[in-house]
């Protein structure tokens, strides 16, 4: 919130507390009454990263939408140069990618967390959106039309899901941009070797969906009557 008080435009924070059994809510809820911008999306039972994305992304009111793990494990302050990509290039979605030669990443996991990575990200490729090279990093901008068509089609709920919101993208003529990005994955993540089976499983899923149709039919939302920020920041926290 400290990077929000020297910004000039319009902007929200959506806050998705994924079932958390710590303070979360409670913590957002207390500095919500000095930032107004802050918002809360809170449930109980916990229903996946996917969910909680999807969530905070429909939520949303702003004219350009990132999604981002609350870790910071991708620092807020990289939206500047994703903006000045959607608004001088030609991308509807920009995502973080850290298989590019100007990022940096700091790997505090395990070996066999990347070795695991590095398999998945070959099978993406293959199997499901060639030449995206790092579909899984937790910070992603989409423009407000590219947004409002893409999140309704979401069906995934797990750690599977930026590969399905990109495939939309992609099927329905959206422009991807991928970036460099510094990265700093902390110790004590929650994504373990199970969670790469379960991504593997859903990649399966998306195959199918994609090959039925199911993301085919571009989809238009209500918009509010009420004026929009330029910006909107939605953050997942996962128990």
């Amino acid at each position: 919130m400290r990077y929000f008080r020297d910004v000039e435009y319009g902007h929200e924070i959506i806050v998705v507390n994924d079932g958390s059994t710590d303070k979360t809510a409670d913590i957002v809820r207390t500095f919500s009454c000095s930032f107004p911008s802050l918002k809360l999306i809170n449930y109980r039972k916990n229903r996946g990263k996917g969910y909680a994305v999807k969530a905070g992304m429909l939520a949303a009111r702003g004219d350009y939408k990132l999604f981002m793990d609350a870790d910071n494990s991708v620092t807020i302050d990289a939206v500047e140069g994703f903006f000045k990509e959607m608004e001088e290039g030609e991308s509807d979605v920009a995502i973080g990618s850290i298989a590019l030669p100007d990022a940096q990443a700091k790997e505090h996991a395990g070996r066999h967390r990347r070795l695991l990575g590095s398999i998945s990200k070959l099978l993406i490729r293959l199997l499901a959106i060639p030449g995206i090279y790092d579909t899984q990093r937790g910070f992603k901008l989409f423009s407000r039309r590219a947004a409002d068509a893409i999140f309704p089609l979401q069906k995934i709920h797990g750690f599977g899901f930026d590969i399905e919101l990109l495939l939309i993208a992609r099927r329905n003529g959206f422009r991807i941009k991928e970036l460099p990005v510094k990265w700093n994955n902390p110790a004590g993540s929650k994504v373990n070797a199970r969670a790469y089976v379960d991504s593997t499983v859903e990649l399966a899923k998306i195959i199918w969906f994609a090959a039925t149709g199911k993301y085919d039919r571009m989809t238009r939302r209500i918009r509010s009557t009420q004026r929009s920020p330029r910006f909107s920041d939605a953050r997942s926290y996962t128990r």
